[in-house]
């Protein structure tokens, strides 16, 4: 069998959302990902850990990977800086160790006052950043230090909920200064490009969970992309997608990779239909095949991205009460 895998020589897979929330996988995602002759990186935007500590944490939860594997939004803002300044220059780190040694890595000093001259800041999430951190940003800043910010994720998911992500603390530092950072994390194209650049990947697909960020990164660097329900954005959130969002196909967990790739391909499915008429966009099911539920969301989005005159949605029918707890709202 064909599946939507095979089709790809390397999976660029998010993991806040996509294959762990915190401390704990994604129901099914480790069993979902073994196998496959694809090359599985993992791309993520947060910059707080080094890639042998995402590495070792996969690993403790089930997903056979090493740090080769593990493209860091810390990573790239690191070499975006190497680009940009003179070897030995000094860098304020607004972020944790982790954010510090890449920058130490790729020949620059990392210092954490303005006092000490740096001629660039760069932003990273750490959970014990306060006001005097982002005090001393803006200060190097206002100084005219250029600013990289490793992502402008406003929220991060955990198993408690959603928390405030490096883009809440951006936003701190943006109002303070007026300036606008370089950004190297999704949906900016930099680290999709590393990483298509580091697995030397000729037919790609990024797999994630926020349209914000992994949709719009593929969008932005023109490859295709797998939406899966599994973290922030909801299937409500797929159909509502403006054009720069909306992912080739949508699943409900990793496993549809292992799947037909027309069976989480966006478009309308057999026995399905919808339209859209005074405000809302109806979807429906004539009873000629089984119901899919995954099916009358790629129909629903298929007819749904057409049209921008409605802002409900109603699903008509007995037995779609699964697909109407998903878009009804």
């Amino acid at each position: 069998m064909t599946t939507l895998r095979s089709a790809h020589d390397v999976l660029l897979l998010d993991l806040d959302g996509t294959v762990y929330q915190g401390d704990k996988p994604v129901v099914g995602a480790a069993d979902a990902l073994r196998g496959g002759t694809e090359k599985r990186y993992f791309v993520t935007n947060n910059a707080s850990r080094s890639p042998k500590h995402v590495a070792e944490h996969l690993r403790a939860l089930g997903f056979d990977t090493s740090e080769d594997f593990v493209v860091t939004s810390a990573q790239v803002a690191a070499r975006m800086l190497a680009e940009k300044l003179t070897p030995g220059d000094a860098v304020m780190v607004v972020g944790t160790e982790a954010l510090a040694d890449e920058i130490s890595t790729v020949g620059l000093t990392p210092v954490r006052s303005a006092d000490q001259s740096p001629v660039a800041v760069v932003q990273g999430h750490n959970v014990d950043t306060g006001w005097k951190a982002l005090a001393e940003a803006v200060f190097a800043i206002q100084s005219g230090a250029l600013w990289v910010a490793t992502n402008m994720d406003a929220t991060l998911p955990t198993e408690r909920g959603f928390a405030p992500g490096n883009g809440s603390m951006v936003a701190v530092v943006r109002t303070a200064t007026g300036a606008e950072p370089e950004v190297a994390g999704k949906p900016a194209s930099p680290i999709m490009r590393d990483a298509i650049r580091l697995s030397s990947a000729s037919s790609p697909l990024v797999v994630g969970d926020r349209l914000d960020t992994d949709i719009a990164g593929a969008h932005a660097t023109g490859i295709p992309s797998l939406l899966v329900l599994t973290g922030v954005s909801s299937a409500v959130d797929a159909l509502r997608a403006g054009e720069s969002e909306r992912p080739t196909h949508i699943g409900f967990d990793l496993d549809v990779l292992n799947q037909p790739a027309e069976v989480s391909s966006v478009g309308v499915k057999p026995g399905w239909s919808a339209s859209v008429g005074a405000g809302v966009l109806t979807v429906s099911h004539d009873g000629t095949t089984a119901v899919n539920t995954l099916d009358g969301l790629l129909t629903a989005a298929s007819v749904g991205w057409s049209a921008t005159d409605w802002d409900r949605v109603e699903v008509v029918g007995s037995g779609l009460d699964e697909l109407r707890a998903l878009l009804e709202v």
